[in-house]
């Protein structure tokens, strides 16, 4: 039986539902060399910002038991850059873009949007709110239901109602569906979840943090289960709102289980630091539990843990 693997995020078609995570495949050039990104359902470039940003001193990685830690800081080449050289070469390769944007301020979103608004080959826009807002003495933006609601509502003003906003969450705060009801209600057509959990390592033979930051984000399979929590929980609560699903898969049964809480598409992410093909493996294999299940189409496995609760 050959199964419809597709899906769809806002009314936006994906031939597969595996894409890759911002932050961990640049804008695809890197994993160009071992498959064609055709392949993946969509590339979810790094989060762009305004300005380029070099970004924070090193050490800024750290291994952890089953998972890594990571204080990048947004490093990038800036808007300009980004839509003179990114995009069009990501248009050549036939991709399916949804580029991620990052802010320090509403007003750097709202700018951002309006850079991209016609800019055309964009499927989506991620919003990630994972980030501190200068403006309210560095509280990140998607840890209040006002500040994640205030960028969302400024991304959707100039971003006009065409190109769908997905509004990418952090696990970090006590009730995340208040957080994704507030974004939704703020103009967001999906939702991302979740970024990566902070965390600190310290090194304990010079008893210093590991970490130039001191604290960084946490990823990788450590995190899988706060991942399919979230989504559980946000599925349950806004039924009809699609939700890209990442956090510590490293195997079509890790992304099943985040389809089966409600997951309309799958991020891979730190799984392709130790294995660039990764998101090759994970969609055969994830297309095979799929079929073996007995679902004919992809999107009837989406959510399925809830269904089996109300029958």
């Amino acid at each position: 039986m050959s199964i419809n693997f597709s899906t769809s995020i806002a009314g936006r078609f994906f031939p597969t539902p595996i894409f890759t995570a911002s932050g961990c495949a640049g804008s695809g050039k890197e994993l160009s060399q071992f498959f064609p990104l055709t392949s993946l359902g969509a590339i979810v470039t790094k989060s762009i910002m305004i300005k380029p940003r070099s970004g924070r001193a090193t050490p800024r990685m750290a291994e952890t038991p089953s998972g890594m830690l990571n204080s990048i800081g947004l490093q990038g080449p800036g808007i300009d850059l980004f839509l003179e050289n990114d995009i069009p070469w990501l248009r050549d390769q036939g991709a399916r873009i949804i580029v991620s944007i990052a802010g320090e301020s509403v007003e750097d979103y709202a700018v951002l949007a309006r850079r991209l608004r016609n800019v055309p080959g964009i499927s989506a826009l991620e919003v990630n709110i994972s980030c501190p807002n200068v403006e309210n003495r560095g509280q990140v933006f998607a840890c209040d239901p006002t500040t994640a609601s205030d960028a969302i509502s400024a991304v959707r003003r100039n971003i006009g109602g065409e190109l769908p906003i997905i509004a990418k969450l952090s696990p970090d705060v006590t009730d995340i569906v208040s957080i994704a009801k507030s974004v939704v209600d703020a103009g967001a057509d999906g939702l991302a979840l979740i970024n990566t959990l902070l965390g600190m390592v310290i090194d304990t033979n010079s008893m210093l943090p590991k970490l130039s930051q001191k604290t960084g984000g946490l990823s990788g399979p450590a995190v899988r289960p706060v991942a399919v929590r979230a989504i559980y929980q946000v599925r349950a609560a806004l039924p009809e709102v699609p939700i890209v699903g990442m956090g510590g898969v490293s195997s079509g049964r890790d992304a099943f289980e985040l389809v089966l809480a409600g997951a309309n598409a799958v991020s891979i992410g730190t799984a392709t630091f130790g294995d660039p093909l990764a998101a090759m493996s994970i969609t055969r294999e994830l297309e095979e539990i799929v079929e073996a299940r007995g679902f004919s189409n992809f999107s009837d496995a989406v959510g399925y843990a809830h269904r089996t609760e109300q029958a």
